[in-house]
């Protein structure tokens, strides 16, 4: 067995009709791996909050290890205006959150949506106006801990999501 290097690995390069909106999402390393993890799930696009980390900050860049210009992304003022434009657009808005309607991931049937939203509440209070989305999804989880980092729930999110989607292409 030889481990292979990133020259070795030929990957199928995709892109699927997902957007990532980051709802406040403060702690740098977060956003630099909201780049990353979205890069390698060929995500469209982020919007991220005004006052979320800069991609100038070094912590973000280091996280992000060279995929900030690899996606776009842009930055919004009005969290509720933001979605109310990617909904007229014919996004369905999908927050990852547990709420008493939240269906789990593997019971989400994603090819039924032609434009997704994955909508990432802040590290602290979750989303914002949980009222704004289409639908809820939860990653079912065993321990005592009813939650994980927000973007270890986008990886999990987006691999379940891309898999869906790359049957159905």
């Amino acid at each position: 067995m030889k481990q292979l290097t990133h020259s070795d690995v030929k990957n199928k390069q995709q892109q699927f009709p997902i957007t990532i909106v980051c709802d406040a999402i403060r702690t740098p390393e977060n956003i630099g791996m909201c780049f990353r993890i979205s890069e390698s799930f060929g995500v469209e696009k982020i919007f991220f909050h005004e006052n979320s980390p800069s991609v100038e900050n070094r912590k973000v860049i280091n996280t992000a290890r060279n995929t900030i210009s690899k996606i776009n992304y842009e930055y919004y003022t009005n969290f509720e205006e933001t979605i109310q434009q990617l909904k007229q657009e014919g996004n369905t808005i999908i927050g990852i959150e547990i709420t008493d309607k939240s269906i789990n991931i593997q019971d989400f049937d994603f090819k039924n949506n032609q434009k997704i939203v994955l909508l990432l509440g802040s590290e602290r209070n979750g989303i914002e106006n949980i009222n704004l989305v289409d639908t809820t999804i939860a990653i079912p989880m065993y321990g005592k801990n009813s939650s994980m980092n927000v973007i270890h729930s986008l990886a999990i999110t987006l691999y379940e999501v891309t898999n869906q989607l790359a049957v159905s292409c």
